[in-house]
């Protein structure tokens, strides 16, 4: 069930930042994203999973792949994504590489970076990004836009400013890399518990999933 009213003041929000909305799909079924979409027509879809974004995929949408990617589920969704958030490893990199080649596409991507050092979560220690991304030079059908991060659940608010104070300077880092492939442009954080310091450290564009459709089955992890 879409929550309409914060729908409409994340959308109003987002919108006086300049920042993309991402509205995080998982476990919600077509019929609701086909409402959202009739509610919000310039909100992106974002799957975690790459059987429900297939399962749910309308061309007339735009998709985000925002959760892990696993190297052989690259092939399931090489024609319908427009942005992949989640690139934290060279395999990753050379099968999307590889998988877009074949559509003769390139496929837009965000490096993840793990701002909190957790070991459950993926992406590239921070201090390494600006390396990783200069190693993806060689991959012609990737198109590296930006930094990705999930910061860690907490209550200590000077912690997480800390955080995305980091991220910003990072983003801002990253931004200089001149090389063939990348022009970055996006800096993807901001999740419901977080969205408003996301946005007050530059994040320009928000992944949101429960603070619209409210609280998820336990086993599925919050967005």
């Amino acid at each position: 069930m879409i929550d309409v009213a914060a729908l409409n003041d994340i959308r109003a929000l987002a919108a006086s930042y300049g920042a993309k909305l991402i509205v995080a799909t998982k476990t919600q079924p077509a019929s609701v994203v086909e409402r959202l979409h009739e509610l919000a027509p310039e909100v992106i879809m974002g799957e975690n999973r790459v059987q429900e974004l297939v399962q749910k995929y309308d061309p007339a949408l735009e998709w985000h792949m925002i959760g892990r990617l696993q190297t052989n589920k690259v092939k399931y969704i090489a024609d319908k994504v427009c942005l992949i958030h989640s690139l934290d490893r060279e395999d990753l990199a050379a099968q999307i590489d590889r998988q877009a080649a074949k559509f003769g596409r390139i496929q837009s991507v965000l490096v993840e970076v793990n701002m909190g050092g957790e070991e459950s979560k993926g992406g590239v220690p921070p201090q390494l990004a600006g390396e990783f991304i200069a190693g993806l030079v060689g991959y012609e059908h990737i198109s590296i836009e930006g930094v990705m991060t999930v910061m860690p659940r907490t209550d200590d608010e000077r912690a997480l400013a800390r955080l995305y104070g980091e991220l910003l300077s990072l983003y801002e880092d990253v931004k200089k890399i001149s090389q063939k492939n990348a022009d970055i442009k996006y800096l993807s954080a901001g999740m419901s518990a977080d969205y408003k310091i996301a946005l007050d450290y530059g994040a320009n564009m928000l992944r949101i999933g429960r603070a619209i459709f409210g609280e998820r089955p336990r086993n599925t992890q919050d967005i």
